[in-house]
């Protein structure tokens, strides 16, 4: 009893409780292009079809691993001089982010829904930016014992920031317009601008690293002043920032395997997520029911599930808990399809959601840890980007004909394929 009070205790830590508020900053743009979005598209008459689509907006997120070196390794001016690299590119990010919100809250849906995907995409690449520099400080940040911990609480501020972008979005969208809705949801990105400009920068590999890095710029600028000399810079400068860290992960055994691992680990959960907004709305539900059970109690579960899968990891170590939360990921599933046969039942509704969350909580937390430790520190911000690209890459590529299905399936059949689709991932872990 002792070990597992001592495995809860280390979230009392400042680092994780910072993680936390910075979790919360990543986790509140995703439900605006996704799951919030897709219920504005619901009620104005969009069809699942194109609702199924519009998952293509969070195409960044697949593709962060590009310009991940550049947020890795190049300053920003002014900002990396005054907050360091980490800070700096995390303010960048965020105020960018908050910019490109706004625009969304300009857009009428219904009117012009190519705006619309433009501004979404917009956000879905300041939104994966942030999520690039605020993934490599957390890794940074935390020594190899507190990783696990680390990554539940990130999951943890991840979902309160879904919570309020999904459950306060419909709170909200009873009271004002859907526009208003994402101008509040804009505002709440001071939240990760205050913590940041509160937090440190980290301190990875000592004065040595500091001071190579140093030479390293200083060199790039002297090398600017002939032509020859400033091309050898920037090869030199992609081969360490992009070459090397490639080179590092592809030189682990079974590298291949583990990309396709992490791409559908939760590529089930993904196929049933970009549907499950439409699918509340077409069974009758308000929104402040679908906030109520679908967001709040759902969080509560998330919650449970994230403590525990943390706790999991800390007792039976990664590789079990990945197994058990694979398994029980793909069984909740099952719920949605006994939901669609019975149609509005709150109780019916309570059972699945909390079910589903707490099986995804558990399996998150896993899933994030096991991306940290992947991660050569050397490489942090370009590898986790990487690995987290291949996870993204599931639920853009894999998951956008999810409307489709459900249009052309129904409901039941449709919830029976996603279950189905946990299988690859769980043959992968084996």
């Amino acid at each position: 009893m002792r070990r597992w009070l001592s495995s809860f205790a280390v979230y009392g830590d400042r680092r994780i409780i910072a993680i936390v508020f910075l979790g919360f900053s990543s986790g509140l743009p995703l439900a605006l292009t996704l799951g919030t979005l897709a219920i504005w598209f619901s009620r104005v008459g969009i069809d699942k079809t194109t609702i199924g689509l519009f998952a293509a907006v969070t195409l960044p997120y697949s593709l962060k691993f590009l310009w991940a070196p550049v947020m890795d390794r190049a300053p920003l001016p002014f900002l990396t001089r005054v907050l360091g690299q980490r800070r700096g590119w995390t303010v960048a990010s965020q105020l960018c982010l908050m910019a490109a919100i706004v625009a969304m809250a300009t857009a009428d849906p219904a009117a012009n829904p190519a705006l619309m995907a433009v501004f979404a995409l917009l956000v879905s690449f300041c939104s994966a930016s942030q999520d690039i520099v605020i993934d490599a400080y957390r890794v940074e940040l935390l020594e190899e014992e507190k990783i696990g911990p680390g990554a539940s609480g990130v999951v943890f501020g991840y979902r309160m920031g879904l919570l309020v972008s999904g459950a306060g979005a419909l709170y909200l969208a009873d009271q004002v317009s859907w526009n208003q809705v994402y101008l509040v949801m804009a505002a709440l990105g001071l939240v990760g601008l205050i913590t940041i400009l509160v937090s440190r920068e980290p301190d990875v590999g000592g004065s040595d690293q500091a001071a190579a890095h140093d030479r390293r710029m200083h060199e790039f600028r002297a090398q600017r002043a002939g032509q020859a000399a400033w091309r050898r810079a920037v090869f030199g400068w992609l081969y360490g920032a992009v070459v090397r860290p490639l080179a590092d992960f592809m030189a682990r055994p079974q590298w291949l395997g583990i990309l396709l691992f992490i791409a559908f680990y939760k590529f089930g959960d993904a196929l049933a997520g970009v549907m499950t907004g439409p699918f509340m709305v077409e069974l009758g539900f308000s929104n402040t029911e679908i906030a109520n059970v679908g967001k709040i109690y759902g969080f509560g579960a998330t919650l449970l599930g994230l403590g525990l899968g943390g706790a999991l990891i800390k007792g039976l170590g990664l590789l079990p808990a990945l197994w058990i939360c694979g398994v029980l990921q793909m069984l909740s599933n099952l719920l949605f399809a006994v939901q669609a046969t019975l149609g509005h039942d709150t109780t019916m509704l309570a059972v699945t959601v909390g079910a589903e969350n707490l099986a995804g909580g558990m399996g998150t937390a896993a899933f994030v840890a096991y991306l940290t430790s992947l991660c050569n520190v050397a490489y942090t911000a370009t590898q986790y980007a990487l690995l987290s690209s291949f996870m993204a890459a599931a639920r853009t590529f894999l998951s956008t004909p999810a409307g489709w299905f459900a249009e052309v399936l129904d409901w039941v059949p449709f919830f029976l394929m996603t279950t189905g689709a946990a299988l690859p991932g769980l043959a992968l872990l084996l």
